[in-house]
């Protein structure tokens, strides 16, 4: 492991909470500004961490009091730990070849699954019936999930991220399977929401129907903990898309040559800026255009039309390779 990776495995889980907190903070302007709405300010989300750490942990009477103080701990280390995962923009991951896509999947299903056994900890019935919403809707969208890494592990033989980003997906399939990858791109999009339990797929935590579902007890440091974890986990989510569909540097798309700290401050805010467009295009956008779904609906959803993008897609990359 180089130096420069040791830093990154140290600097990256506090640049991801400020990076988290801070396009969490850029979303929820964006999605004011597109309802005409002034919106809060970007820090809000800071301040928001903040009162939330200085409030009371309350833990109901009716808890597994253990587990129910466990799960925020859990969810927020997961998220942390699925950052040592990702490239950021020429800097391997430091975790590389200790394995990458198959361990992210776990990573990003396990933030979901704390939700929901702290959920089901909890003794509340608000949140009972949230975990169960969750429950469903893990089982919907992790599918096509798989789908996409199947289908990059087809064309790299691999599942590294850092093989895949160090050669972009487009430059080495044919017209084909090209077609092929760019049904797995729309089904991650699709996926991602969901994932990330935003609208139209935050059903586990309709407010207006089951206030706050799975959080409903939740308090103070633990959920601070959730807060945090949520938006690590949205940079983190938008950031491995950026790896697997748009990897191309700024230096391979505009044709210059970088050296030394220019090198990584340049690549280093290209690769923002891309995971903000994808944040913005996955989320920010699609969570402000639609109500929220009905819990069979989200699951019709997933898994007829979503699953069968990525089979298709799937099918197209396995016949072009």
């Amino acid at each position: 492991m180089t130096p420069e990776t040791i830093f990154y495995a140290v600097a990256f889980p506090v640049l991801g909470i400020f990076l988290g907190l801070t396009y969490k903070g850029i979303d929820r302007r964006i999605s004011a500004r597109m309802t005409s709405r002034i919106g809060p300010p970007i820090r809000q989300p800071f301040w928001d961490v903040g009162k939330l750490l200085l409030k009371e942990t309350v833990v109901p009477e009716n808890a597994v009091k253990w587990i129910f103080n466990a799960m925020p701990i859990l969810a927020f280390a997961s998220s942390m730990t699925l950052l040592l995962y990702i490239p950021f923009g020429v800097l391997r991951a430091p975790l590389e070849g200790y394995g990458d896509l198959i361990v992210i999947l776990y990573l990003l299903t396990l933030q979901s699954l704390a939700m929901a056994v702290g959920g089901f900890a909890s003794g509340s019935p608000f949140s009972s019936v949230g975990a169960q919403r969750e429950m469903v809707l893990m089982m919907s969208y992790e599918m096509p999930l798989a789908t996409v890494i199947v289908g990059f592990a087809l064309l790299y033989k691999s599942f590294s991220l850092t093989t895949i980003a160090s050669t972009p997906v487009w430059t080495i399939v044919s017209p084909l399977a090209g077609i092929g990858v760019l049904l797995l791109f729309v089904a991650l999009l699709a996926v991602t929401p969901a994932e990330l339990a935003k609208l139209p797929f935050d059903i586990a935590e309709a407010e207006t129907e089951i206030a706050e579902g799975m959080l409903a007890e939740y308090s103070g440091r633990n959920l601070a903990l959730f807060y945090l974890s949520d938006a690590v986990r949205s940079f983190a989510m938008a950031a491995i898309e950026v790896v697997l569909f748009i990897p191309f540097t700024f230096s391979y798309v505009f044709g210059v040559s970088l050296s030394g700290a220019t090198l990584y401050i340049v690549e280093g805010l290209w690769f923002l800026f891309k995971v903000l467009i994808i944040y913005i295009a996955a989320v920010t956008v699609v969570r402000t255009s639609f109500g929220r779904f009905r819990i069979e609906q989200a699951s019709r959803i997933f898994w007829v039309h979503v699953n069968l993008i990525a089979l298709l897609g799937l099918a197209l990359v396995w016949v072009g390779v």
